[in-house]
């Protein structure tokens, strides 16, 4: 390969000719290189089939209704079928004109054209022209006594015999190339073939019907897909045809023959029509509007049938399962399975899931054993988790939306009941309390409520088994503990026997919910200096529990719940006793010593349950986060291939050209006012002000006092609501989150699972950590993403801030490959100096000076370095710059992302199904190209844009 072949550097222009360019440039110069003629023809000529058969088919109808009687059954007749023979002339008619059309409109393409080019187009015309005038002639011909045209045309050609046998044959004629396509159209293999043959003859009737440039050639669908699409458009168009005969042409036959039989004495628009003879006005008037509904009534009718046949497979398929927060919370029972189904691996090669209409994900959740919902209930808790964050991380719900919609990381197992999240539970346990406290003994409302409402029941269950494995896990001493089984067993025993509003007294209910609110509130804190008031919380509990609530129930123990003793000397009062219940230093186990996560969050949990009394129906009330939530739980339903292990899925690698663009948002380009005093900055605020808000709320948390970072997290924040390098990057990078959780997903054991991936973060146990890595480094064997930023090392020799943008992407993202064209000065020989082109791909490198004591300094690090043979920008920028780039690409799928796009956690979690149609068989071949459906976030950027 040469460095200076033509093909890599323009040729020199001669003096003479540079000179005349200098001279000209002033000139403006109009496109030189644009051919096209725009006309409202290409209506026809795009679509010239689809005209074709309307026209033909307008014909037909209106024969048959000039017939007599009008009836279908006049196709039989010999002259009616002879007067339908004539659609013959008209196709070759509409054929001709299209042939003339493809000439006017390439015209200006001519000097470009290849001869063979324009001998098609000239050998297609007059092939057109001569069927024109042979089917009109041979048609004359098959009729005895001819009027009007057809007579003015035997009488050029001679009066001879009829000759009805030789339309016959010109038209069988005429048929065979189409007679030939339907053949090869109900036989997609056969045609296939055809295509692909290497045949002079197969090559010239290529020639013929498609150019060359034809990227169809050889793409065809499954016979199966070929033949539903036929019966739909086949019912279609009887359906619109019927409709068009009976409802638009025949009812106009006999008013029009009315109309043109009504003689006309005095004609008053005589400056339009001086010469009118007849009431041909009329009819063009009448039949104009029906025409024009004819032609465009068919968009109407696709309308209809596509609504009907798409809701009849949609109803199959499960789509719009979920489409408004209402459906999601009433279907959310479901949502666990449908995770563990579509998202998690199926155990053995035989497990066959049901999809569609057989699937029934709530009956089957509801129908399974405790420990299989806890296996499915874990996996699905860390899967919700995760998305939850993200909705947190981007701003999308403050930190309170955040805990009702989070799941316990950590599955508690003394409880035995499935817990959902707060949102769906939200105000139910107070609600209970005071219907419970206004039942007067009759439980039936109570009851109803339980039985109709499912979450209901769910958040009653809870609470009851929360609350009593906390005062279980707080009391310690031996006398206490004996006191709090009974009291629980006599519980139980009501509930099994179905009889706690009609044994116990309700009526002091609301003063025990309020004083295990108080002791939810002091657990939270945790301090010793509340241990007193812990205990008398206690005491009153268990004063309001004996005395009130079930004071038939437990006699026995009334007198040692506040201030009695078991075994107390004769003669000694209750209020004298040296031993009161939970007073003795180990009788209460507070504060604790060591306070878990799941500790944290069991009581969190309970706080929540028993604290929220407005409805959480508008939880979560960014519409962003609701319309991704309902988009990722829809599409759980539908039928999508199953996901494999991580280890077993298909390598892929994601590819982004940029040139020059916003990387990360300065705080200038943020507070810069434009010409009517609006900041971008204050643009964004107003525009998302929920999202501020929750920006707001987060940053005071977690950064507090720091400044610095403050104005970094502000810089992020706007850069992430605009069409910026950082917002693409982030997006992109959840592919590798996403399989790292999926990876541990796979490899992670039962009690692992249970204790929950965020745990793993945090517990220095070495066999943790080992499995972090492993999950790590799976990821990063499966995906890749690689920026090809053209300018890097123009910038970053200019020290320009994009450079360092690009440069602190990768430290935030230390997987992230950067890709760049690197232009330097080679020294060939002694003093002869070229320009050297390399494409370059670098990564963030942990550099340390071994002799200083300073911070570890982040810079990039080469990883390939690749000599070009010369600039590698020679056609458009865009494209080359992904072609330079592409080589550091690895795995079998390669995405290609454009620097304005963005991604989200919980559709990534979905990579794993999407790149297992690669594999799937779609009837022909495997497929080579996906597209998936995009979501425009720029709309209300858009005044934001124009601004800037």
């Amino acid at each position: 390969m040469r460095a200076d072949a033509d093909f890599f550097c323009q040729p020199l222009k001669p003096v003479d000719e540079r000179n005349e360019g200098t001279i000209k440039a002033d000139k403006q110069k109009g496109k030189v290189n644009f051919v096209e003629l725009r006309s409202f023809w290409h209506i026809f000529r795009s679509f010239d089939r689809m005209w074709s058969f309307f026209i033909l088919a307008l014909q037909i109808m209106i024969i048959l209704a000039w017939s007599e009687g009008g009836s279908l059954g006049n196709i039989f007749d010999p002259l009616v079928f002879k007067e339908i023979l004539s659609i013959f002339i008209t196709s070759s008619i509409l054929n001709l004109g299209k042939a003339t059309l493809d000439i006017i409109f390439n015209w200006r393409a001519r000097r470009t054209m290849e001869f063979m080019v324009k001998l098609r187009y000239v050998l297609k015309f007059i092939l057109a022209a001569m069927w024109v005038v042979l089917l009109s002639v041979t048609y004359a011909y098959t009729w005895e006594k001819p009027t009007g045209i057809i007579r003015t045309i035997k009488n050029w050609f001679g009066n001879g015999p009829d000759q009805p046998s030789l339309f016959i044959i010109a038209v069988v004629v005429y048929l065979l190339p189409d007679m030939l396509a339907a053949v090869l159209f109900a036989l997609p293999l056969l045609r296939r073939k055809l295509e692909g043959s290497d045949y002079k003859l197969m090559r010239l009737i290529m020639w013929w019907s498609q150019t060359r440039l034809f990227v169809g050639r050889g793409m065809h669908e499954s016979a199966f897909s070929l033949f539903m699409y036929t019966m739909f458009w086949v019912a279609l168009l009887l359906t619109k045809f019927v409709f068009s005969y009976y409802v638009e042409i025949k009812p106009l036959v006999e008013p029009t023959k009315d109309i043109m039989k009504f003689p006309i004495n005095h004609f008053r628009w005589h400056e339009f029509f001086p010469r009118a003879k007849g009431n041909i006005g009329v009819v063009i008037s009448l039949w104009a509007p029906v025409i024009l509904v004819y032609f465009m009534d068919t968009q109407i009718w696709y309308t209809i049938f596509s609504t009907l046949v798409g809701g009849v497979y949609g109803a199959f398929q499960r789509l719009g399962e979920i489409r408004t927060l209402g459906m999601l919370r009433s279907r959310f029972d479901s949502i666990p399975l449908a995770v563990n189904d579509c998202l998690v691996p199926v155990e053995t090669s035989d497990a066959r899931r049901k999809k569609g209409l057989r699937s029934n994900f709530k009956n089957r959740f509801k129908e399974m054993t405790h420990e299989d919902k806890e296996k499915v209930a874990a996996r699905f808790a860390q899967m919700w988790n995760e998305i939850v964050s993200s909705f947190r991380e981007e701003d999308l719900i403050d930190n309170r939306e955040k805990e009702l919609l989070l799941v316990p990381y950590v599955a508690d197992q003394g409880l035995r009941v499935t817990q959902w999240p707060p949102f769906l539970l939200a105000s139910m346990v107070p609600i209970a309390v005071d219907m419970a406290k206004d039942s007067n003994g009759k439980d039936r409302d109570l009851k109803k409520r339980i039985e109709n409402d499912y979450y209901f029941s769910c958040a009653i269950k809870e609470c009851y088994a929360s609350c009593k494995n906390i005062i279980n896990d707080l009391v310690h001493g031996e006398q206490e503990k004996r006191v709090i089984n009974t009291i629980f067993t006599e519980v139980e025993k009501c509930i099994a026997e179905d009889k706690v509003i009609t044994d116990l007294n309700m009526q002091s209910l609301p003063d025990l919910y309020n004083k295990f609110v108080e002791l939810v509130e002091f657990l939270k804190k945790n301090d010793e200096k509340d241990r007193v008031a812990v205990i008398k919380i206690f005491q009153d509990m268990l004063e309001v529990v004996t005395r009130d609530i079930m004071e038939d129930q437990l006699p026995s123990i009334l007198e040692s719940s506040h201030g009695g003793s078991y075994q107390r000397p004769e003669g000694m009062t209750a209020w004298d006793n040296e031993y009161q219940l939970f007073q003795p230093s180990g009788a209460i186990k507070f504060p604790l010593e060591v306070s878990t996560e799941a500790w944290k969050e069991k009581v969190n949990r309970l706080e929540l349950l028993l604290t929220v009394k407005e409805s959480a129906m508008d939880v979560p009330s960014n519409l962003e986060a609701r319309r991704r939530l309902t988009f990722f739980t829809n599409s759980l339903f539908m039928d999508m291939p199953d996901a494999p292990k991580v280890r077993n899925t298909i390598s892929f690698s994601a590819l982004t050209p940029y040139y020059n663009e916003h990387v990360l948002f300065s705080i200038k380009d943020l507070e810069e006012e434009n010409e009517d005093g609006v900041s971008t900055l204050f643009y964004l605020q107003k525009i998302y002000p929920d999202e501020w808000k929750n920006f707001q709320e987060r940053i005071e948390e977690e950064l507090k006092d720091n400044e610095e970072l403050k104005e970094e997290a502000l810089r992020q924040w706007a850069s992430y609501r605009g069409q910026t390098l950082t917002r693409t990057v982030r997006g992109m990078m959840y592919y590798r989150k996403a399989l790292v959780l999926e990876a541990f997903l796979d490899m992670a054991k039962h009690e692992d699972l249970m204790e929950g991936y965020k745990a793993a973060g945090s517990i220095s146990d070495e066999e943790w950590k080992s499995l972090i890595a492993q999950c790590e480094a799976l990821a990063d064997m499966k995906f890749a993403y690689v920026v090809s930023c053209q300018q890097y090392g123009n910038d970053k020799r200019s020290a320009l801030s994009n450079a360092q943008d690009i440069l602190q992407l990768m430290r935030t993202y230390p997987s992230l490959r950067v890709a760049y064209i690197d232009v330097v000065e080679d020294r060939v020989g002694e003093k002869q100096i070229e320009t050297a082109y390399y494409s370059t791909l670098v990564k963030v490198a942990l550099n340390k000076d071994s002799e200083s004591a300073g911070p570890v300094q982040n810079l990039d690090q080469v990883i390939y370095r690749i000599k070009l043979p010369g600039p590698a920008i020679l056609g458009e920028g865009k494209p080359e710059n992904q072609n330079h780039a592409i080589i550091f690409t690895r795995g079998e799928g390669l995405q290609t992302i454009d620097m304005n796009q963005d991604n989200y956690m919980e559709e990534a979690l979905k990579m794993r199904n999407l790149l297992q149609e690669f594999l799937t068989e779609d009837g022909i071949r495997q497929p080579s190209i996906l597209g998936v459906r995009e979501h425009i976030f720029t709309g209300r950027l858009i005044n934001n844009v124009v601004y800037n």
